[in-house]
């Protein structure tokens, strides 16, 4: 490594030994990161990269390498409890562990391939999470903030326990659909309740008699934490930086309608067999709570502190030093919910002093082509195929964060995608690195010449150089602090702006042989301040594009750098740079269209899945007559969207497709939510929504048909 680097305060970046354990200190600015927990039911697809993972990992980077080297942790996993895991493990004829086993090993190779850089990434399948997740149970109940109630749920006799909604199915009470599921009648469209259905089945085996059955449960009185909790809401507010998309508003107000109307209890426990056993011991009185397990939403966020007690035993450092430890938080915004409401109070019941968020970062919909991603259509790019694209890992990062939704829901497009690596990478980013160390190789043998700047911070005479200067300062200062607050796609930005800059002072001092042989003295200054400027980039672009970065710095032949906070001149006249190589290819603009053909979506005749609101699904076990009928309900369906035989759907009935799909997962969830009369109301809006873009479909086909 050549030593014309200069040396100081700031210039290397801090990189861990291999096994050093991160810790908090005082006195230095500790950053715990967490990423939404991903569901282990299945692979990521790129909504689910952006909405979290990646965006988490990028500040991660910044905050590692800031001009300030904070200690940071990152941490994640897989949520890998519950009713969804149980269903899926049921489809693929595993045990929910191996399913768990299975697609927690997929995740780990996507995001491996991603470039991800967790500290430590687990699951929550472990006895640490037991542990931590019984002791706050334990300790909302010993502070009074447990309450046990009764209802009646569908018994399956010959499994011998109480089914969930997803178990359930038979004959709807409103418009006597025999297909109509736990939680939702997809011929009508009415919102259930399991307890409601007519002659209900087991879906594990139909062959079974099910029985309404009392049971009990234990509730978080989220009533009564309420105060505390809109207290340490605002409070957390003033203090920190949360997403416009939260439950407060930029004036302090609280604008959740559910806080507004009154929190009400909402349940701890189910009666399911995976999961976290609730804890009850044999000298216990009671002992109605034996055999059930904590609810997934419950036990779900406290994968971030047992998953950083697997990482290190003294996690506590981490989450009990809210003066200390400053936690940010990245999810969609269908999280933010449980993340600024339920989780806190949570922790409030609990009465230890925990961390708690300090930064809410969050991400509206990133659909896909005019739809939404959907594994069960096979629509979209989800896991692995990403790497079967050819298109580097550096691309993808780009692409996803640049069009990172921030403040509204984005669209993936493949259009957009090969334009944002051939317009903006290639013939700005890339195009600047590449002309100045070209010019380095060729003109200065791949040694930077001497010039007469000195060291340190620029006050240039010149007017260009001083314009070039000056606005590079400016940008840099606006990098740090849009990183700084995670305003992640406006970072990304800045460094585009500055490789522009770099481009344009190429031009407007005229580099070429001509300059050189004309001024050399001027050439050598413009050459040295381009090289410093590619330094420079390598640092700001590291948390976007780390193989990038890492690829510039082999290209300079000089060690990873902090990002400055004022241009200097840090490699200096005398240094050999590297081989110069391009960083990007170009994409052919044609491969769109077979990306959108390979990606759009084709369904099996037959597939095993759950029934879905558009009634085309089988399940496993289904008789062949519902089957027969559910397939030719389906192809009637086809041939009316198609248009007619061979044709492929217009772009209109896929969007609409897509946002049927999408209103329909509304109210789904809308149906996990505490059963309310602000719930109700939105439920009946949702339904009332849902059927009118059904109608509008029709319409749509209809028009398309004549």
């Amino acid at each position: 490594m050549s030593q014309r680097i200069r040396e100081g305060e700031g210039i290397l970046r801090y990189v861990p030994e291999p096994g050093e354990v991160i810790l908090p200190k005082k006195g230095e600015r500790n950053i715990l990161i967490t990423s939404a927990l991903p569901y282990c039911n299945n692979v990521p697809h790129l909504g689910n990269i952006i909405g979290s993972t990646l965006s988490a990992d990028v500040f991660a980077r910044y905050c590692r390498a800031g001009t300030r080297n904070y200690r940071t942790l990152y941490v994640c996993g897989t949520d890998e409890y519950g009713t969804a895991t149980e269903t899926q493990a049921l489809k693929e004829g595993l045990t929910p562990q191996a399913l768990c086993d299975k697609y927690n090993t997929l995740h780990v190779e996507t995001y491996n391939w991603f470039q991800l850089s967790f500290d430590y990434f687990g699951r929550t399948s472990t006895p640490a999470h037991t542990q931590i997740s019984q002791e706050i149970y334990t300790n909302i109940g010993k502070n009074g903030y447990l309450i046990k109630q009764s209802k009646e749920q569908t018994y399956c006799t010959g499994c011998e326990k109480f089914l969930a909604d997803r178990f359930v199915e038979g004959t709807c009470p409103h418009c006597g659909s025999d297909d109509a599921r736990g939680d939702q009648c997809d011929l009508c469209g009415k919102t259930l309740d399991a307890i409601e259905l007519i002659n209900p089945r087991c879906l594990i085996s139909r062959e079974h008699k099910v029985v309404p059955k009392e049971t009990v449960h234990m509730y978080l009185a989220l009533d009564k934490v309420q105060p505390r909790t809109e207290e340490w809401i605002k409070e957390s507010y003033r203090k920190g930086h949360w997403s416009p998309n939260s439950v407060i508003n930029a004036e302090g107000e609280l604008v959740d309608s559910r806080l507004k109307s009154g929190l009400r209890p909402s349940p701890l426990t189910r009666d399911l067999t995976w999961g976290v056993p609730v804890p009850v011991h044999d000298e216990d009185a009671d002992q109605s709570m034996k055999g059930k397990v904590l609810y997934v939403w419950f036990d779900a966020p406290i994968g971030y502190p047992s998953i950083t007690a697997n990482y290190t035993p003294e996690w506590k450092q981490w989450w009990f030093d809210n003066d200390n430890v400053r936690l940010f938080q990245f999810m969609g915004k269908d999280n933010v919910y449980f993340h600024t409401i339920f989780f806190p109070s949570m922790l409030l019941a609990d009465g230890r002093p925990w961390t708690m968020l300090h930064h809410l970062s969050t991400t509206e919909y990133l659909n896909y082509e005019g739809g939404k991603f959907s594994k069960s259509h096979n629509r979209g790019v989800f896991g692995p195929a990403a790497k079967e694209t050819g298109i580097p890992a550096s691309v993808w990062r780009y692409y996803l964060l640049s069009t990172r939704p921030e403040t509204a829901d984005a669209m993936f497009s493949w259009a957009d995608c090969i334009a944002a690596n051939n317009n903006i990478l290639l013939n700005n980013f890339g195009n600047f690195i590449n002309r100045t160390l070209k010019f380095v190789s060729s003109v200065y043998e791949g040694t930077v010449p001497e010039s007469d700047d000195a060291p340190g911070p620029y006050s240039p005479e010149d007017p260009v150089d001083s314009e070039f200067i000056t606005e590079v300062n400016k940008l840099l200062k606006e990098y740090n602090d849009n990183m700084e607050y995670a305003k992640l796609r406006s970072g990304l930005q800045t460094v585009m702006a500055l490789s522009a800059r770099g481009n344009n002072y190429l031009q407007s001092s005229g580099l070429n042989k001509a300059l050189l042989a004309s001024d050399p003295g001027r050439c050598a200054r413009v050459v040295a301040r381009a090289v410093n400027l590619i330094y420079i980039l390598s640092a700001v672009v590291h948390p976007f594009m780390p193989e990038t970065s890492d690829s510039i710095l082999e290209q300079l032949n000089a060690p990873a750098r902090t990002v400055p906070d004022v241009f200097s001149n840090d490699i200096l006249g005398g240094h050999q740079i590297g081989k110069p190589e391009h960083l990007f290819k170009r994409i052919d603009e044609k491969m769109a269209d077979i990306w959108r053909e390979r990606f759009g979506g084709k369904k099996p005749e037959v597939e095993a899945s759950a029934p879905s609101p558009d009634a085309t699904h089988v399940v496993p076990g289904m008789s062949k007559r519902k089957a027969a009928a559910l397939k030719k309900a389906a192809d009637k369906a086809a041939a009316a969207a198609a248009g007619g035989a061979g044709t492929p759907k217009s772009a209109e009935v896929l969007a609409w497709e897509q946002k049927i799909s999408e209103q329909g997962q509304v109210v789904r969830e809308l149906k996990t939510k505490p059963k309310d009369e602000e719930t109700d109301k939105e439920l009946a809006f949702a339904l009332e929504e849902l059927k009118k873009l059904k109608l509008e479909l029709s319409d749509l086909q209809k028009q398309q048909t004549e």
